[in-house]
């Protein structure tokens, strides 16, 4: 239940993916963001007699100044089988993804032209970051190496489901859980966290405001700063080389070169950082252990400001190995 001194709301599940569809339509800006621009259209790709199937729509992600990236957005209730059906459309996706990148540039030009301000934005965007035009824009979201990305849209993320999307598919998929109450007044509400809410950058598409350290480009991203409570930081980072139960983005795993600890209160600074060997799923639980290279090296320390910009870390957060080395308060590092 959802409580306000004024009216309760409680949980009203979707019956039928449609609802759920229309709900993301209505709420697109707060979920996915103002850097990026989401395509509810459902067109059939893939080759004719081979693995052909159409996803829900599309996500065009222009945070990156550098590498536009676009993700297929799969639509799905949780009362799906996980690893029949909705696992397997998302390979299915890649397939057909592989098989017609020219249909899918034209689903996504011919989408666009029906938006106005779509298209001004996408124009910006390219004019703004070197781009020639939006058919240049999207042949690099469709043909760079590793261009196929998946977006899971979910009424109910259960562990299982996460577990499984993530360890027996190849390629990233990122998912994110909308759910929906009602009063009895019939007022509606939707809970979600937003697409990526916790990398730690201002929108690469917005100017930096005057004094703020500026804006992280996504494509930048190598490190991943953890808080750590003393002991675990003494028995685990220092102790084993290695730091377990990490959530980690599905499309963030490939960038993740370095691991930087925070040691929580009374430290409340950045102190060490570790060079990452691998990467592994942690038991079954949809997140990761990271293996260090070696053992962790002190640095800064990086302290957190009182009145600062920056909060104290209470989960991962993204940065780049650069912005740390240079960074002398936790606000030059986010």
């Amino acid at each position: 239940m959802l409580w306000t001194p004024t009216q309760q709301f409680h949980p009203w599940p979707f019956d039928k993916e449609a609802e759920l569809e229309t709900t993301i339509a209505e709420v697109k800006t707060a979920l996915f963001g103002e850097s990026r621009i989401y395509l509810d259209v459902k067109k059939l790709i893939g080759e004719r007699g081979r693995t052909q199937n159409i996803p829900d729509g599309y996500l065009l992600d222009l945070s990156s100044p550098r590498r536009p990236v676009l993700y297929l957005v799969e639509v799905e209730l949780a009362r799906h089988d996980p690893l029949r059906h909705i696992a397997q459309q998302l390979l299915n996706f890649s397939l057909s993804f592989k098989s017609t990148p020219q249909k899918m540039k034209g689903i996504l030009r011919d989408t666009l032209q029906k938006s106005p301000e779509a298209v001004a934005r996408c124009e910006a965007y390219a004019a703004a970051n070197n781009f020639n035009n939006i058919d240049y824009l999207l042949e690099r979201m469709i043909y760079d190496e590793g261009a196929f990305n998946a977006l899971l849209i979910i009424d109910e993320l259960e562990e299982e489901l996460e577990s499984i999307v993530r360890s027996s598919l190849r390629f990233p998929v990122e998912t994110l859980e909308v759910q929906r109450f009602r009063s009895a007044t019939g007022k509606a509400v939707y809970q979600f966290e937003p697409f990526l809410y916790d990398l730690s950058t201002q929108e690469a598409t917005r100017a930096a405001e005057p004094g703020n350290t500026p804006a992280l480009d996504p494509a930048e991203i190598d490190t991943i700063v953890v808080p750590a409570r003393e002991d675990g930081f003494k028995e685990t980072f220092l102790g084993e080389d290695m730091w377990r139960a990490v959530r980690i983005h599905s499309s963030m795993l490939p960038k993740i070169r370095y691991l930087a600890t925070y040691q929580v209160a009374p430290v409340s600074a950045i102190t060490h950082v570790a060079e990452v060997a691998r990467i592994e799923p942690w038991k079954d639980s949809g997140k990761y252990a990271l293996y260090f290279k070696e053992p962790a090296k002190k640095i800064g320390p990086i302290p957190l400001v009182s009145g600062g910009k920056a909060s104290a870390p209470q989960a991962p957060r993204y940065t780049s190995s650069a912005r740390l080395q240079k960074a002398k308060t936790l606000d030059e590092v986010f």
